[in-house]
């Protein structure tokens, strides 16, 4: 016997994403973001104000960490270098790796994570515009600048993590809600979700709680701006696959008005699984005639136009019995009896 089966390969899964689409769509979207985030520094006094009030209300619940955090970063250098290098690059490397790595690895799951990421930093640009706040380290309540303490081990300058002289590029005003908490939260879900073993889900867990101690004692955001960069990648969540559905609806709309075949359709075939079986058995001469039977194929038809070639089908070969037979207990794969013998007793019982 030999079966034929087909399981689709993980490019399949991507329908018509392509890394060149995907890049300058990312690309374009995090432009805007860094734009749009320059443009809305909002007044300065307002800005401090708010961090004040943020910090005021932390004190009066006791939920106030980052100052502790900070006397601990600019007590022990061996803590605050690292933390200022993880602050200034890990947010800009991590990120991109992660959704490399889905693309590569995970493409059944890359849309969403994507449209998740895209549409929470979307949300964050909404709080930079509504709620412009000054970081800790701007108010002047005793908080020290550990990226300006410790400036001469990187390239940072005394402008958040802009490198020396791009201070201008950057909106100091930005801390709520807190994207570096919320970008290193979904990397953290991403590696737990989809990671195959226990060091890469361990980075999944420690990401998140590091990033948000390195914010804290490095004096660029509250705990309450941590809280809110969670609460946005919550609120991304739920609002991604609504908007996957509106963007599959709209795009099967143009399509069909340009008469050109639908996302689904070509993803639909793209995945096709297709099995097939060959079932052989007997040999000429032995007393049973030859059978073959071919038959038990199930594919998914192509649909008009759809490109893209259907993954080759792997075969696995099942090998005979002693008796030659294919089928289980010594029974041909057809079904048919054995041959009774001939004789005077033929079609008789056997009497004891």
């Amino acid at each position: 016997m030999t079966i034929t089966a087909t399981a689709p390969r993980a490019a399949a899964y991507r329908g018509k994403l392509r890394w060149w689409t995907e890049l300058p769509l990312i690309a374009v979207i995090y432009g805007l973001y860094s734009g749009a985030r320059l443009l809305v520094r909002g007044d300065v006094d307002d800005a401090v104000e708010h961090g004040a009030d943020i910090l005021h209300v932390e004190q009066l619940t006791h939920l106030d960490p980052e100052r502790w955090f900070n006397r601990l970063f600019t007590d022990h250098a061996f803590l605050g270098v690292p933390a200022d290098f993880a602050y200034a690059s890990l947010h800009y490397v991590v990120t991109p790796a992660i959704l490399v790595w889905l693309w590569r690895r995970r493409p059944t799951h890359y849309r969403m994570a994507r449209t998740w990421l895209m549409i929470s930093t979307l949300i964050g640009l909404v709080g930079f515009t509504v709620v412009p706040t000054a970081p800790p380290r701007l108010i002047n309540h005793g908080f020290i600048d550990t990226m300006a303490q410790y400036g001469s081990y990187g390239w940072w300058g005394t402008d958040a993590s802009a490198p020396r002289g791009m201070g201008h590029l950057t909106n100091q005003y930005a801390a709520m809600p807190s994207l570096h908490v919320g970008w290193s939260l979904w990397c953290g879900i991403m590696l737990w979700r989809y990671g195959r073993n226990r060091v890469v889900r361990t980075l999944g867990v420690l990401y998140p709680l590091v990033t948000a101690c390195v914010v804290m004692g490095t004096a660029n955001h509250y705990l309450f701006d941590a809280a809110a960069g969670v609460a946005t990648m919550g609120l991304g969540y739920v609002l991604a696959k609504p908007a996957l559905r509106a963007t599959d609806r709209l795009l099967a709309r143009v399509t069909k008005a340009l008469g050109r075949t639908p996302r689904a359709a070509e993803e639909s075939v793209s995945a096709s699984a297709v099995v097939a079986a060959h079932v052989t058995k007997g040999e000429a001469g032995d007393g049973v005639e030859g059978l073959s039977a071919s038959g038990l194929t199930a594919t998914v038809p192509a649909a008009a136009g759809a490109g893209g070639p259907v993954p080759q089908p792997r075969t696995v070969s099942v090998p005979r019995r002693a008796d030659g037979s294919t089928g289980p207990d010594g029974a041909d794969s057809a079904g048919s009896e054995a041959p009774r013998p001939a004789g005077e007793h033929a079609g008789q019982g056997r009497m004891s």
